[in-house]
Order: C-alpha cells, then structure tokens, then sequence
C-alpha cells in the first residue's frame, strides 16, 4: 500500500467522509516510541492517532514509529525538546533527566495500587507537573503508566533484599533508579531498553525490573528464568509534543489533541492492567520460575535512608499530598 492509499484507509477508519479522505493531510507529525507494536502504549496511541484525524477532519496526520525507530527513550525525548521529533510516549523514569520534578514519581513504593496512580496523575497533581513541564523545553499532553516494576534475572529466586545483593541489574538511564539498587547492594547497570535482551542473553547482566507489559513485549522471559512480583515502582508514561509543533496549532487543534490524548491513556490503562492480570501465566508458560511471596516490606525498610533523602529533596508537604490521594 502507498502512501496516500494508506492515509485515506486510516481516515476511512477514523470515521471521516470519503470526500475528507481522498485529501492529503494538511500536516503528518511523527510519534516516536521503543515500544513494539503490541506494546499497551502503541495500542493507545493507535487510538490517538485516529482520534486526531477525525478531530482535525482529515486535516492532521499521526505516522506512529515505534520499535526505537527514532531512536531510543532518552534520544527521542532530546528531539522533542530541540524539535526533530514531533512526539513520543514514554517513561517519566527518562523525562525526569530534563524534568527533574518528575523524578518524585520514581519512589520506590511510592503508590499504593492502579487506582492511587490514576488519581495522583489525573488529578490536580498531576495537572500542575505538566504545567511546569514547558519551563523544560517540553509540552505534555497526557499522563498514563506502564504499570508496576517487576525483578528478572537468571542467578536465584528473589523473596528478600539479601537475594539481590551483588546481582548486575540492568536500570533504566535515571540517577533516583541507580541510587535505589544501589542502596539495595546491586550493582545497577544503565542501559537502553534496545541493548537490555542481548545483554542478559550473554550475561553481561543477570537481571532487570520493568513492568510485566515490557517483560513480554521485549520477550525478556526468552533469556530470564525467574520473575520476582516486588511491586517496587510504579512507572508513568506521558504523552509529549514538541513546544514548536504544539505553538503552531490552533487553539481548535490543541484541545483536539487535548481530549484523544486523555482518551488514549485511558485506554493504556486499560491494556496495562489487563496484561498484569495475564502476563504471569504468559512468562510461566515461557519456561520463566514466579516468586509471588516477595517480602516487600523487607525491600521498603532497606530503603528507608533513601526515604529520608526524599523528603528533603522533594518537600514532606508534596509527599503527604501523594500518598494521602483517593
């Protein structure tokens, strides 16, 4: 299929008139992402993209590139703030290296559950982060999440800290993640998500923690032979957009992209959740040994000197504010 043949299918798709759809796009922005294509968040954005073309009439086109096509997290997050790259959906984990206020949404053990998430990053907290975020060279559209970091690694079943002392654990490329593991008498080894399989294939590390959706799409339980539920983090996703491309946007197009962005993570969630619910059964089916009765408790007191560290840098009163969400 050509081009122009498969723009006209996605607007046909979308619901758009034949008349809307036999016309070229006005504008096509790229959505980059290292996500595969069954990747929850290349779902959600499958549904963005629509949304747009039938907001816009026809007139603004999403091309999704996902798989690390433009580049790794860091990379495309770099293009959106310089403006290469038009949009991504990504981890807040990398967006907190050039927005260090979302860094506080790395805390270990920081969220209770899915719900406690959405309400943080739905609700008025999460509505003032991403007014902040232009002050970065970054417009955010959307917060969503990825769902709870889980533990891989080939050396032993993990139920307690003294499990993972002196395992090389692959981190993503995040100062509050290595300080975490570090804390936690590992040997953290950042890494791009690209290099991560090959990586524990060959041994250059044991292990690493992403939530199960990333586990499966990156077919890590291919080259791991345990999974360890410790629940550790919560890992956001959130929807950007080049400051360059959102300014040049009607006010029409902006609350457009406004409301499809809102909509799409609601439908991450949604995929997220369900594969959290699945996946387990998908990675024992792999060959891959589950520890569910992972002593979280034991993993948060060990924590607890990092705990202190985070209340100074990030304020009691914000900490509290989370933590007391419904």
């Amino acid at each position: 299929m050509n081009r122009r043949a498969f723009f006209v299918a996605c607007m046909l798709a979308a619901g758009l008139p034949s008349s809307l759809a036999l016309a070229e796009p006005e504008m096509t922005l790229n959505l980059g992402y290292v996500g595969g294509v069954q990747a929850p968040e290349a779902i959600a954005m499958g549904q963005f993209a629509e949304e747009v073309l039938k907001g816009t009439g026809g007139r603004i086109a999403i091309r999704l590139q996902g798989g690390g096509a433009l580049g790794g997290d860091r990379e495309v997050v770099e293009g959106v703030q310089v403006g290469t790259v038009d949009m991504t959906v990504v981890s807040t984990s990398i967006v907190a290296n050039f927005a260090p206020e979302l860094k506080v949404f790395d805390i270990p053990f920081l969220f209770r559950d899915f719900d406690h998430a959405e309400a943080v990053l739905n609700g008025p907290i999460g509505d003032k982060t991403l007014e902040g975020l232009p002050s970065n060279g970054l417009v955010g559209l959307a917060f969503g999440g990825m769902g709870f970091r889980q533990l891989t690694n080939n050396v032993r079943a993990v139920k307690e800290p003294s499990d993972v002392e002196g395992l090389k654990i692959r981190t993503q490329q995040n100062e509050m993640h290595i300080a975490v593991w570090t804390e936690l008498d590992v040997l953290p080894t950042p890494m791009a998500i690209p290099e991560v399989y090959t990586a524990l294939q060959q041994g250059v590390v044991d292990g690493q923690e992403n939530p199960i959706g990333a586990i499966i799409n990156n077919r890590f339980g291919e080259v791991q032979k345990y999974l360890s539920l410790t629940d550790h983090a919560f890992t956001p996703l959130v929807l950007l957009i080049s400051p360059a491309v959102h300014g040049g946007l009607s006010d029409a197009d902006k609350a457009v992209f406004k409301e499809a962005a809102h909509n799409a993570m609601a439908r991450n969630r949604k995929e997220v959740e369900a594969v959290a619910r699945t996946g387990i059964e998908t990675l024992t089916g792999q060959g891959m040994t589950v520890v569910e009765d992972v002593n979280k408790e034991a993993f948060r007191a060990k924590l607890d000197p990092l705990f202190a560290k985070f209340a100074d840098e990030f304020g009691e009163a914000q900490l509290k504010a989370i933590q007391e969400t419904k």
